[in-house]
């Protein structure tokens, strides 16, 4: 069955079930080449349904900005239909009353028995569903450029001692190594992936899920921050932006050996016509295999008045939380089907392997929510742990010691500090 035809029959049965037209808009920052193509097929799906779509977009992702623009809109009574909430944040609004409750939909859909345990839990707050998870991203993720290391005659690094051997190789034959923007949240994603690698599990759940203050200044995070550090000089930074997928475009372009990056890189490397084995590999970031940091995009629904607007709301979550939505979206994101149910036989190796180390962390321990991208802790924690990480790469006189006590101290802070 082709895209044309999936979205014909889905707007079919939509507009049968949908009393009256409405507008949905919605609030997300998916705004690159292959994120725009992706949101695009939701944005298809709501209007052939007969419902008008209306962006709130925020570029270059969430955060303060967009979390404070949210606030002004709901206090004014004037929140959009959804908006892309995260981990904790979903909670909170929750708490204060603004969302909608899609227990309804979700027995219908069968949600609970669809959905691993633990995106059921960021979806829901006491036990109630009030948003609508639509992927799975792991943010552990190394992409590559398959010719560079052909050339260099260097194998996949899959510890971090090998990716400096590697690292050093690559540069000696004139390529740069590491494409990163120079952006607080990329370098806390890097930053992420080496602390899972060099603490292990443990430490990095006690750290920055439960943000114990002793474990955050403990000397193993001064270790963490060391090898973030060493791989500091292998960053190619002078890029025409510090976008996150200008910085994947010079991994395509053979500009630079690897990008750390989530799976969203991997729609920038389809959209450019580039294959999974052949042009390009993924494998997890060194020393995190069969760990799986996670960062699950859903889309809280806010309470509304207007009853045609309540309709399109929940024709947009009804399209969601589909069998065929979760499959072409996510073909097109990069990211794998938040339902388990979905088969991956359209997906490349990359997903393939997502969805396994997946299983395999959720029964080892390793399934971890990712902090760089607001799954761990609150905005409020994220916006301290961003500053000091970004700091900490700007000051060549900040020690690991020295790095590691302020780290400490902002994120307590960003914990007490009314959100």
């Amino acid at each position: 069955m082709n895209k044309k035809t999936i979205l014909l029959s889905l707007a079919l049965c939509w507009q049968s079930q949908a009393a009256t037209a409405g507008e949905v808009e919605v609030l997300h920052y998916w705004t690159s080449g292959g994120e725009a193509a992706a949101i695009d097929v939701l944005k298809d799906l709501v209007k052939k349904g007969g419902h008008t779509w209306r962006d709130f977009v925020v570029p270059g992702g969430g955060g303060e900005s967009a979390n404070a623009e949210l606030k002004k809109r709901v206090i004014q009574g004037d929140p959009p239909a959804s908006a892309m909430v995260k981990g904790p944040d979903i909670e909170r609004w929750a708490r204060l009353g603004f969302l909608q409750n899609l227990d309804e939909l979700a027995q219908k859909q069968q949600w609970d028995e669809k959905l691993p345990p633990v995106i059921a839990d960021v979806a829901k707050f006491r036990g109630h569903y009030v948003s609508t998870p639509v992927n799975v991203h792991r943010v552990n993720w190394m992409w590559i450029n398959k010719r560079i290391l052909d050339d260099v005659g260097v194998a996949v690094p899959t510890t971090w001692e090998e990716f400096e051997t590697a690292a050093k190789k690559i540069q000696a034959k004139g390529y740069p190594v590491i494409a990163h923007g120079d952006q607080s949240w990329q370098d806390a994603t890097v930053f992420e992936s080496v602390a899972l690698a060099v603490g292990g599990e443990e430490f990095y759940r006690l750290a920055f899920v439960e943000n114990d203050y002793g474990v955050i200044k403990s000397d193993t995070m001064t270790k963490v921050l060391a090898q973030f550090r060493r791989l500091q000089p292998y960053f190619k930074t002078d890029l025409k932006s510090q976008d996150w997928n200008v910085a994947t475009q010079a991994v395509i372009n053979g500009q630079a050996a690897f990008q750390f990056m989530g799976d969203w890189a991997k729609g920038e490397f389809e959209k450019a016509g580039q294959k999974a084995g052949k042009d390009f590999l993924c494998a997890p970031m060194p020393g995190t295999s069969n760990q799986f940091l996670y960062n699950i995009d859903t889309l809280v629904m806010f309470q509304l008045k207007s009853e045609s607007a309540q309709a399109a709301q929940q024709d947009l979550a009804d399209a969601i939380m589909s069998e065929t939505f979760q499959n072409v979206f996510n073909l097109k994101k990069g990211s794998i089907p938040a339902r388990r149910d979905v088969s991956l036989d359209q997906f490349d190796d990359c997903a393939r392997l997502s969805r396994a180390d997946f299983l395999a962390a959720e029964k080892n321990g390793g399934l971890l929510p990712s902090i760089a991208h607001g799954m761990a802790t609150t905005a409020r924690v994220q916006e301290e742990f961003y500053a000091v990480l970004h700091e900490f790469l700007h000051d060549p006189g900040m020690s690991p010691e020295k790095a590691t006590v302020t780290l400490a101290k902002r994120m307590r802070y960003g914990s007490y500090a009314i959100n």
